[in-house]
């Protein structure tokens, strides 16, 4: 059976050298009086000095309790800074989601009123006093699920994730996810959620772990803000059910916010690896074109083209190139790197291209189409192959193929890869039997 080892790839772990545990880059709550000047850290002193130390650990290892009493400097631009960006920037390493869930606790003042908006505006002079809140119970449980550990370490965990498992619950998909049997695992941080306010809602951020919960919970007659909650411990973004390959989740607070960061920023690497229905035009290009919900299906996200579009999507940019042509021109495999991380954002610009995922039924991959273009380029003899083949095609043919990051704790570089799955494995071979020609780099008309 031929893998994707003969197509150049080399698939390997590597880090620049071994992880080293370094405790000193942890920030405990007692140190931020230091660290803010005028800025005040509250925490409680009563009890003995065991006691005391068990509080101390605990505030330590998750902020819950932790007060800043400070006034907002004058380089802030008057009326240009939300007050979850602001707080989130004076308490090092705390996540901004859950600074978010202690404005909507009610938790935060500012000039002496609870304001309870993450995107209230502060400005010079401004008075904020703010306390964090507790962490709220975990709602997903721990779950004896095998799970397919490419790297682990104190700090984060990469898991080479099959296709068809779930990335983190959901109303009416309460249990075999990820986050489940991650949780059987190992311990991690529980962070709040909700659909409005888990991410920023600026251009620039990642929403790979936004998906269409929303619609499914109303659908229901839940509520998604509470239903939705301290399900997704650690998660740092997500692949679609059907999408198979690597994804880190962060071990500690710390480590979410850094690697969150990352995201934000675009310094994480991911490349992908796909099978198309017909061939991009050029082999290889950048596609930036805005992804946003499809009016017509609210399960699918689409390409919208033009600024007259009443739409509302969101900037999206991928490069792409052509590996290899298959079965005479009828498919192909194509390498993907997101420069954004919007839901179903490959999946989208595929079905912009006219190349839509083999196996992917919601963007245009259907069987039947997949058919017709591979029977006029097939030999009669392997008909009944062809056709056997694409009956199976179960989920959209796409991998996360490599991982690159700078560890949230170390700063070393790391660098994951994982080869595709047996049923990826599988078509591209049989593809391959009717026909395959490599794309050397020189061919292609833009490099990716």
């Amino acid at each position: 059976m031929l893998s994707l080892y003969s197509c150049g790839y080399c698939y390997r772990v590597s880090t620049s050298r071994a992880f080293k545990i370094q405790t000193s880059t942890s920030v405990s709550a007692s140190n931020y009086k230091y660290r803010f000047g005028t800025a005040r850290t509250v925490i409680a002193s009563s009890g003995s000095d065991k006691e005391q130390n068990s509080i101390e650990d605990n505030k330590r290892s998750n902020y819950s309790g932790v007060r800043l009493e400070e006034t907002v400097d004058n380089g802030t631009r008057s009326g240009k800074l939300r007050l979850d960006n602001w707080i989130s920037s004076r308490i090092n390493g705390i996540s901004r989601a859950r600074v978010q869930s202690s404005i909507k606790a009610g938790l935060v003042h500012v000039n002496g009123r609870v304001i309870d908006k993450s995107s209230f505006k502060v400005k010079a002079g401004d008075e904020v006093n703010c306390t964090i809140t507790e962490l709220q119970q975990l709602r997903a449980v721990p779950e004896n699920i095998p799970l397919d550990i490419v790297y682990e370490d104190e700090h984060v965990i990469v898991i080479n994730k099959p296709a068809h498992m779930v990335v983190h619950p959901a109303p009416g998909n309460t249990s075999g996810t990820l986050v489940n049997g991650i949780l059987h695992h190992c311990n991690l941080p529980n962070f709040e959620f909700s659909n409005q306010e888990a991410l920023p809602d600026t251009e620039d951020s990642e929403d790979e772990f936004k998906s269409f919960d929303s619609e499914a919970s109303s659908s229901e007659g839940l509520d998604s803000r509470l239903s939705v909650a301290s399900i997704r411990p650690g998660i740092v973004h997500r692949l679609d059910k059907g999408t198979s390959g690597l994804l880190v989740v962060a071990k500690d607070e710390l480590s979410h916010m850094k690697l969150s960061e990352q995201f934000k920023l675009r310094t994480i690497k991911r490349v992908y690896v796909s099978l198309t229905a017909g061939v991009p035009t050029p082999t290889a290009g950048r596609v930036e074109v805005p992804v946003g919900r499809d009016p017509n299906n609210r399960l699918r996200m689409t390409a919208v083209v033009g600024l007259g579009s009443s739409m509302k999507a969101r900037h999206a940019a991928s490069r792409y190139r052509v590996i290899e042509i298959l079965a005479g021109g009828s498919c192909a495999l194509v390498e993907w790197k997101l420069e954004t991380g919007r839901t179903h954002q490959i999946r989208a610009h595929a079905k912009y291209l006219g190349v839509p995922l083999l196996g992917d039924e919601v963007y245009g991959g259907t069987k039947s189409m997949i058919l017709s273009l591979l029977r006029p380029r097939t030999p009669p003899s392997l008909h009944g192959q062809v056709a056997h083949m694409v009956s199976r095609l179960d989920r959209p043919c796409l991998h996360a193929l490599t991982l690159g990051f700078q560890h949230p704790h170390t700063g070393e570089q790391v660098h994951l890869s994982s080869k595709p799955p047996l049923d990826f494995d599988e078509i591209l071979s049989q593809l391959r039997r009717i026909g395959s020609e490599r794309i050397s780099l020189s061919k292609h008309s833009i490099s990716s």
